[in-house]
């Protein structure tokens, strides 16, 4: 019994050795004013935020993920939020007041910021990046908890863990919720607008809560003794932000589950009952909503029996369906093998009248190659044929170029020369013009001809 007890003591003095944060631990007065200084916002640290928004702003505009990591990666915002987090933790209310202010800052700017761009930005259309910010769930609560609380441990180490504050950016993306809120301003849509500012109030009331937990974990010394009731309204009021911030992320993540629990049954369904000789499944769509449940199937062949459709219906409750309604839009007749027959030939006739076209198309691009080459301008003999009726010429340049009307059609074409003499009082004649435009017109059959003259370097 003895050696069972001593056993189970070093099984938890070893995990006690494994799991304790009071090795490596950095002093509090240093881990305090590391904090410090990152909650002020002001000097470079200001245009670095800026930059950083519009950097974050440009990413979600053109859907490109690289762009929104650097922009997390060089965010200053983490700053005041752990600011917040450590001034509850040690009762430091001049610091609350600080990082409050400082974070409230930041937000104005950063949706002044990405506002500004985005109301100048031609690209208007909500890409997937963005979208992605608007709708915050349960998920990105535990995501920012669990940020928050792999940042204020390495803040409290002693090497401060160069690899982790980075990935606590990344991963709780403080920035991207704050420029989405720019473009639902920009373009009024405040739904993006509020989705957006939930989640960034998400990341940082979970950021600082983890942030708080951490260092009353480690027993850092309060800088004002209160009392215990006052401690106690300080907890209470911890408690009624966290439950206000999380409930409705649990019920929208809820909602998700419960969307995607109805996809994966109604796949399955389709997959595992829609099994008929003569009849396939040409497309499908989900619908889940409040109001409506529906699956609906589209059918290619043979009509299905009466039977046969009560028998799918019952099926649905198989796959916990029960509240679905099932929309069959059958295409086909009972001579499944005619229906198919039909079915492909008029596949067949739309492919080839679609590769007629594409074969005719290619046809008239052939034509229109072999023009251009015919037409190709032989500037070397010209450039020789031409110094013969002007002097003082050293370089000539020709080309062809069409002429678009405002719907963007080629109405006609342009041919340019341009003549280049080192001799800086070089200027053509009104007759040495004339006569060189008339006989381009001929010799490279041109309608419209434009003479440009320029002064060049002499060579040496």
């Amino acid at each position: 019994m003895k050696e069972q007890i001593n056993y189970k003591e070093g099984i938890i003095r070893f995990l006690k050795g494994r799991f304790a944060l009071d090795e490596d631990n950095e002093k509090q007065e240093e881990v305090e004013e590391s904090i410090r200084r990152g909650v002020e916002f002001r000097g470079p640290k200001l245009w670095v935020l800026i930059f950083a928004i519009i950097m974050a702003s440009v990413g979600l505009n053109v859907n490109s993920q690289p762009v929104i990591i650097g922009a997390m990666l060089i965010s200053p915002l983490m700053g005041p939020i752990m600011g917040f987090g450590l001034s509850l933790g040690i009762y430091d209310f001049e610091l609350l007041k600080r990082s409050l202010r400082n974070l409230l800052f930041a937000i104005v700017i950063g949706l002044l910021s990405s506002t500004v761009y985005f109301l100048i930005s031609p690209l208007s259309l909500a890409q997937s990046e963005l979208l992605a910010r608007t709708s915050p769930t349960i998920w990105d609560v535990l995501i920012a908890f669990l940020g928050g609380l792999a940042g204020i441990i390495a803040q409290t180490r002693t090497d401060r863990i160069s690899t982790v504050i980075p990935g606590v950016a990344i991963a709780t993306a403080l920035m991207p919720p704050l420029c989405t809120a720019g473009y639902g301003l920009a373009t009024m849509q405040l739904s993006y607008c509020i989705g957006a500012l939930y989640l960034f109030t998400i990341n940082t009331v979970l950021i600082s809560v983890a942030t708080y937990l951490v260092v009353r974990f480690l027993n850092y010394e309060k800088k004002q003794q209160i009392d215990s009731a006052l401690e106690r309204k300080v907890r209470n009021y911890i408690y009624a932000v966290i439950t206000i911030t999380v409930v409705p992320s649990v019920i929208l993540g809820y909602n998700i589950v419960l969307e995607t629990l109805f996809e994966s049954n109604s796949k399955n369904f389709i997959t595992q009952s829609f099994k008929f000789p003569n009849t396939q499944v040409v497309d499908y769509k989900i619908k889940y909503s409040k109001d409506e449940k529906s699956i609906e199937v589209l059918l290619l062949g043979s009509k299905l029996s009466d039977d046969a459709i009560t028998s799918l219906e019952g099926q649905l409750e198989q796959h916990n369906l029960e509240d679905a309604k099932l929309i069959l839009n059958e295409q086909g007749t009972q001579e499944s093998s005619a229906a198919t027959t039909q079915s492909v030939e008029k596949l067949y006739n739309v492919s080839s009248r679609l590769l007629d076209e594409k074969d005719k198309r290619i046809a008239e691009l052939s034509l229109l190659v072999n023009q251009y080459s015919k037409d190709t301008l032989d500037s070397r003999a010209i450039s020789k044929e031409l110094s013969a009726l002007t002097a003082g010429v050293v370089n000539m340049a020709l080309s062809k170029m069409p002429i678009h009307n405002s719907k963007g059609q080629a109405v006609d074409s342009m041919l340019i020369c341009v003549l280049q003499s080192p001799n800086t009082e070089f200027s053509l004649s009104d007759d040495s013009r004339t006569r060189i435009t008339s006989w381009l017109k001929v010799r490279t059959n041109s309608k419209n001809v434009q003479i440009i003259e320029q002064i060049i370097e002499p060579y040496i």
